[in-house]
């Protein structure tokens, strides 16, 4: 039996997706080849690419807008450093909401000056700074839109006058947004796309260039967008994976469709989290995340009840993080809505159990 999966990431994908992936790698569109042993080269992997970038920009509204959209590998930790390698000349703006952020502020000092503008650290990350400056002078501002491990996320994005990029990591295509505000976005495709191995890059061309030290060829976005993403041999399955997850979500309706399932589930467990005397929500309410909630047993004692209760009803991947405790829902969009009432029926009846 398939289980509910709340794992934060690689996480839950489409049943769709995953009997057409497996299909794939007996035989690729009837060509007698697997996915994993085709040329990425050959005409029908390029066509892949090019379906992936183009749906991806689709999707987010951003086709004919100055952006390009690339697939690279290593991560979105690969990413905190290309990130400064390419846009940091002088002085960056970074907001610290956790331990990604803050991962990507070691990173960007390397190459220049950081000033973090505000920091939830005071209360282990689980609130959202708000009210605070932005230098003028800053090459770019940095944030991280969806914090996987406390289960926060930016409501409201500031008004910049500088590039704008983001880390969206666990949250891209689950919301709709103004993209046209960020210059740069990045996202690991374990989180809400595919599976482990991709990273999409969406890149506002007008943005690069302005750095005056030589960048590596593997560290250079602009070698990536010329060369389409095979400067080197791409992630072939992780980015056949993601265009099957982008079709899907394209086929259901859109981000907009996405975004009204996501709300729902989001409201069945927080509703419930805050109706349980057993249970209580880690992050700040208003700054709770549609996509992590996260939230800790009143009572330890009863731990051990929980944790048998929910492994029986068939749920994978709930424990929470261990800066936080506790439990972490990953709620992305291949999860169904009878998933979260399965734990919550489970809440439910620890609740009538006790």
């Amino acid at each position: 039996m398939k289980k509910h999966n709340f794992s934060a990431g690689p996480c839950v994908l489409p049943q769709e997706v995953f009997q057409e992936a497996s299909q794939a790698i007996l035989d690729f569109n009837n060509s007698g080849l697997s996915i994993l042993e085709i040329s990425h080269r050959s005409p029908a992997f390029v066509s892949v690419m090019e379906e992936a970038r183009q749906l991806a920009l689709e999707l987010l509204g951003l086709e004919n807008k100055g952006y390009k959209a690339v697939f690279l590998q290593g991560g979105a930790s690969m990413q905190f450093l290309m990130t400064a390698y390419n846009l940091l000349q002088d002085k960056a703006a970074y907001l610290n909401t956790g331990t990604w952020s803050s991962k990507a502020i070691k990173e960007a000092r390397l190459f220049g000056e950081v000033v973090e503008v505000a920091s939830s650290k005071d209360k282990n990350f689980n609130y959202i700074p708000k009210n605070y400056n932005i230098p003028q002078d800053i090459n770019y501002f940095h944030c991280t839109s969806n914090n996987t491990i406390f289960g926060t996320q930016i409501k409201d994005f500031p008004s910049v006058n500088a590039p704008v990029v983001c880390d969206m990591s666990s949250d891209i295509f689950s919301r709709e947004l103004d993209f046209s505000k960020f210059d740069l976005i990045y996202a690991g495709a374990q989180k809400n796309m595919g599976p482990a191995g991709a990273t999409l890059v969406i890149i506002k061309e007008n943005i690069l260039g302005n750095v005056n030290r030589q960048i590596p060829s593997m560290m250079d976005y602009q070698v990536h967008i010329e060369k389409d993403s095979m400067f080197n041999t791409p992630p072939v399955y992780a980015v056949y994976v993601s265009l099957l997850t982008l079709r899907w979500i394209k086929n259901k309706g859109g981000i907009k469709a996405m975004e009204a399932l996501n709300n729902k589930k989001a409201a069945l467990l927080y509703d419930e989290i805050d109706r349980n005397p057993l249970f209580k929500g880690f992050a700040a309410t208003e700054d709770r995340s549609v996509m992590n909630p996260t939230f800790n047993l009143t009572d330890e004692s009863k731990k051990e009840k929980f944790d048998s209760l929910w492994k029986d009803a068939n749920i994978n991947g709930l424990s929470g993080h261990r800066s936080v405790g506790g439990y972490r829902a990953s709620m992305y969009n291949a999860l169904s809505l009878e998933s979260v009432q399965v734990l919550v029926d489970v809440m439910k009846k620890l609740e009538k159990e006790a």
